[in-house]
């Protein structure tokens, strides 16, 4: 039975059935469906649109669906398209002529409308979690790092010390904003469709705001063409997913790179790394490197929504069934990655030795010394142009700064005293860049107070 056969004659051919089901993916939404219907049809009911009775009888008996459902007793099928069909056929095989008022009312167009955004608040809320679950994990190795220096880089060469928490807090601002943009999609997503009909609305007095409010929406959509049509907030989800896997895959990229033998600043947890089918000394950071490479994934979602979304005539088209399996797909990636990327963070060893020795290498000290001497009267340009003598003549005699003497310090100036030594250590590195957002120690328990503070918001 096609809820749309009357004007039609011959049967779909299977194949077409087939290609135009999207019951295979859109399933998922099936409690999203059935609470949306029950919200449409109790309004119905209260705005004696359809006889009360029968609509506590809908109600009543999609809530049964419902929890057939949940136990597995129903099978959805391809033929009946999508699962708005199904339920409504569940529906009328159940209690007959009764049933076929549920979609007094309504279109498929802004009924897959309001689905499709109750399933995203959901879900928006549940990476939300994982987000905040990450973030705590952050917060708890940078206040166990607060004192574990490591170099700083800028174009991947040595730059200046920071700390491990500083480090970890980087990445804290990352993933804060990705909570802040998840937060804002949100308040775009939750905007109820329902009554936008298939374009135009209806002529039965809809009770809009009590659907809104059944279902725990903020507003309503204020136009019908742009509440069938808009899926803007499936775009804007995949853009703030695809930034998420950006913070993510740039954090895979270090952690890679930082548990390889050259850097060996960190070491993965046995229960997060895997190893070679041929080299028995293998240890390779599988982990981080998949949330790299489903990264692309998540873009191509983003991308391919944009696609099918750029050329669309006002106002439903068919086109915008492809809206659920890109969106689907990266919701799915991103969720299996942030808790299995969280409890590699958590698990992992930091080898604070190699952390510090890699900063004493590289003169990440260097600016330090140039600070030095513009504290003692030196122009800034001087003093860069002094400090670079003093590391080109390291260079040529295989020395740090710190190891030189001072009469070989006062060659490059007379202002050079024995303090030296002490404001260019790795420590008095870090501990001086004591402005907020810096390294020190006193900055970052700041920061590191402020992030609690948001989590608990």
């Amino acid at each position: 039975m096609k809820l749309w056969g009357g004007r039609f004659v011959k049967a779909t051919d299977k194949s077409v059935n087939d290609f135009n089901s999207s019951i295979r993916f859109d399933s998922r939404m099936y409690r999203q469906d059935i609470i949306g219907s029950i919200a449409h049809v109790k309004m119905l009911g209260s705005c004696g649109i359809i006889p009360l009775e029968e609509a506590e009888l809908i109600q009543k008996t999609l809530l049964d669906i419902l929890a057939d459902i949940e136990k597995g007793l129903i099978e959805f099928e391809i033929g009946a398209e999508d699962i708005h069909t199904n339920v409504e056929k569940l529906l009328i095989s159940r209690i007959g002529d009764t049933g076929k008022k549920l979609h007094t009312g309504r279109s498929r167009n802004d009924q897959v409308a309001l689905d499709i955004r109750m399933y995203l608040k959901d879900e928006i809320n549940s990476i939300k979690g994982m987000l905040i679950s990450l973030e705590n994990t952050l917060l708890s190795m940078a206040e166990k790092h607060l004192d574990t220096i490591l170099p700083g880089y800028t174009h991947l060469q040595r730059a200046q010390p920071i700390t491990f928490a500083h480090h970890m807090m980087a990445y804290f601002q990352m993933f804060r904003r990705d909570i802040e943009r998840l937060g804002n999609c949100y308040e775009r997503t939750d905007i109820m469709p329902l009554g936008s009909g298939a374009l135009a609305g209806t002529t039965y007095p809809l009770d809009r705001h009590m659907v809104a409010e059944e279902l725990g929406f903020n507003a309503i959509t204020e136009n019908s063409l742009d509440g069938v049509s808009d899926r803007d907030f499936i775009i804007e989800l995949l853009s703030c997913l695809s930034i998420v896997m950006t913070h993510l895959s740039r954090f895979s990229e270090e952690l890679i790179l930082w548990s390889s033998h050259e850097f060996r600043f960190i070491e993965m947890d046995d229960s997060f790394s895997t190893g070679s089918s041929i080299m028995p000394q293998k240890k390779n950071p599988d982990v981080a490197e998949l949330v790299r490479g489903k990264t692309g994934r998540v873009y191509g979602d983003l991308v391919a929504m944009l696609t099918t979304m750029k050329s669309l005539p006002l106002a439903y088209n068919k086109d915008m069934q492809e809206d659920k399996e890109a969106v689907f797909d990266a919701i799915d990636t991103v969720k299996l990655c942030l808790p299995v990327f969280t409890n590699m963070i958590a698990t992992m060893k930091v080898n604070t030795d190699y952390m510090y020795k890699a900063a004493q290498g590289g003169f990440t000290n260097a600016t330090d010394v140039a600070d030095y001497l513009v504290k003692k009267g030196v122009p800034f340009r001087d003093a860069h142009e002094i400090t670079g003598r003093i590391v080109l003549y390291c260079i040529d005699n295989s020395k740090t700064i710190d190891a030189l003497s001072i009469d070989q310090l006062k060659t490059f100036s007379s202002l050079i005293q024995d303090d030296i030594y002490k404001e260019i250590s790795l420590e008095k590195c870090v501990s001086g860049r004591n402005v907020p957002g810096g390294p020190s120690k006193e900055s970052l328990l700041m920061s590191i107070k402020k992030g609690y503070s948001f989590l608990k918001v």
